[in-house]
């Protein structure tokens, strides 16, 4: 159970009862600790205004009623921003799939996901227009590159692919064990053992040119194998983390970078100057780069020599299409 539904759950307890309720039965209800009744005792009454009462015996709570008053109600909408946009997003993709064997069901589950949205307040009839959803550098995807992907994946086999490599325009043949499906910046990605190459890589779906299931069985790679690989490091393409970048970021744009979240192992820090320091690792410096120059003189690159090297180049490359 959410904080969120412990909280709406805790409101409906002491709303329906006239008499004090019991710290211990409150914590059997909401299946929680007594250290985490009183965050949400304090959080419904300190921050929601809730008027609850402390028992004269100190061991349960109430709502204080008085004759006349309209008893206290929660506010309508109880959806954090993340569950909007899940939701929200939901809808989109199912609004977007081509007709086929399961309309019946998208439609049924589409149904279910605007009536949530509307006992939250958000009627989708009339506010959808008022929230977007933006895709930006979202590739097109055809269901002949999705769905062969999907069925390997499911089935545990290997897949016969001819990929296009986006950086060269070469064209290879190879064998592969897919492992994850990973929806990466509004993208699909086929993380997979690669038999051609013997090591992991990642496949964009819609570089697969074709895909043929085959009879054999694809090899597992173990999880903490896939999270060292794919998840260490910065990056869709990042490998295992082979160092830390910091960047220097300038006191006009550190309140924007301390709220953002580069990599779950990141670590940030304020400079005495107002700048704000973030590091976090890194294994190929590509995509990394390419993200750093997106604040243009807003950041500088204090290390490792390499990457901070890169960005110049590319900094200077940049400048030299508008020289002269």
């Amino acid at each position: 159970m959410s904080k969120t539904e412990r909280l709406y759950h805790l409101h409906n307890l002491l709303s329906q009862r006239r008499t004090p309720i019991t710290r211990q039965a409150l914590m059997a209800e909401l299946g929680c600790s007594q250290a985490t009744l009183y965050r949400l005792i304090n959080d419904l009454r300190d921050h929601l205004g809730a008027p609850i009462e402390t028992a004269p015996d100190g061991r349960g709570y109430y709502y204080e009623q008085h004759p006349g008053v309209r008893p206290f109600e929660l506010p309508g909408v109880w959806i954090s921003s993340e569950e909007l946009r899940a939701l929200m997003s939901a809808r989109e993709l199912l609004s977007g799939v081509q007709p086929g064997l399961m309309d019946t069901a998208l439609a049924t589950l589409q149904s279910r996901i605007e009536k949530l949205l509307d006992s939250q307040g958000v009627n989708v009839a009339t506010q959808s227009k008022r929230i977007r959803i933006i895709h930006q550098a979202s590739r097109l995807l055809s269901g002949e590159q999705f769905r062969p992907a999907l069925d390997a994946l499911v089935n545990r086999r290997r897949l016969d692919i001819t990929y296009q490599s986006r950086g060269t325009g070469e064209t290879t043949q190879r064998q592969i064990s897919p492992q994850r499906l990973t929806s990466y910046r509004h993208n699909w990605y086929l993380d997979s053992w690669c038999h051609l190459r013997e090591g992991l890589r990642s496949f964009a779906l819609e570089k697969i040119v074709a895909a043929t299931s085959t009879d054999e069985e694809a090899i597992e790679i173990p999880d903490a194998e896939l999270n060292r690989h794919y998840a260490s490091a910065y990056g869709i393409f990042s490998g295992p983390a082979s160092g830390s970048a910091v960047l220097r970021f300038s006191a006009r744009i550190a309140r924007w970078v301390a709220d953002e979240q580069w990599h779950s192992r990141q670590e940030g820090r304020w400079l005495d100057d107002g700048r704000y320091e973030l590091s976090l690792p890194f294994g190929q410096t590509a995509e990394l780069a390419m993200d750093i120059l997106r604040y243009g003189p807003e950041v500088e690159v204090a290390s490792p020599p390499e990457l901070r090297e890169r960005v110049a180049e590319l900094a200077r490359e940049t400048l030299s299409q508008y020289e002269g």
